[in-house]
C-alpha cells in the first residue's frame, strides 16, 4: 500500500503543481468555458479569488512531491477538490474525469495518512484534567 500511495501522491503533487502553475504562467492555454461556467470563471478571475487557489495548489503540489506536511498538503487540498468536482458535476462535465481521477488520488493518499486526521473523527473530546 506504500508504494501505491507514494505513486498517487507523486502524480497528485505533479497535477497541483503543474496547473498551479499554469494559472500563474498561463503555459497551457484553455479556452474559457461557455455558460454559466463561464460566468462563473469570470468573477473568479475578475475577484483575484483564482490567484489563492492556484496558490494552494502549487503550495500543497510542492509539499506532495517533496513528502512533507502531506496531512498538511491534503487539508489544504480538500476543499480546493470539493470545489473542482463540484464545478465540473455543475456546470462544466467535460472536465469530470480529471477531477475524479484527482479526487481518488487523494483518498488513495489519506488512507495512507488517516493516522494524522484522528482526532477529527471523534465523537467527543476528552477533557484534559
Amino acid at each position: 500500500m506504500r508504494a501505491i500511495s507514494a505513486i498517487a501522491r507523486y502524480l497528485a503533487g505533479v497535477v497541483f503543481l503543474v496547473f498551479g502553475l499554469n494559472g500563474f504562467l498561463n503555459f497551457i492555454p484553455m479556452p474559457p468555458p461557455a455558460g454559466i461556467a463561464g460566468q462563473f470563471m469570470g468573477a473568479l478571475y475578475a475577484s483575484h479569488y483564482l490567484w489563492l487557489i492556484f496558490a494552494l495548489q502549487l503550495v500543497a503540489g510542492v509539499l506532495l512531491l517533496a513528502n512533507r506536511y502531506v496531512p498538511l498538503a491534503l487539508a489544504m487540498l480538500a476543499p480546493v477538490i470539493v470545489n473542482i468536482l463540484s464545478f465540473h458535476v455543475l456546470m462544466a462535465p467535460s472536465g469530470l474525469p480529471l477531477a475524479l481521477f484527482v479526487a481518488v488520488l487523494w483518498a488513495v493518499i489519506f488512507v495512507d495518512v488517516r493516522p494524522a486526521f484522528a482526532a477529527l473523527f471523534q465523537a467527543r473530546v476528552q477533557a484534559r484534567a
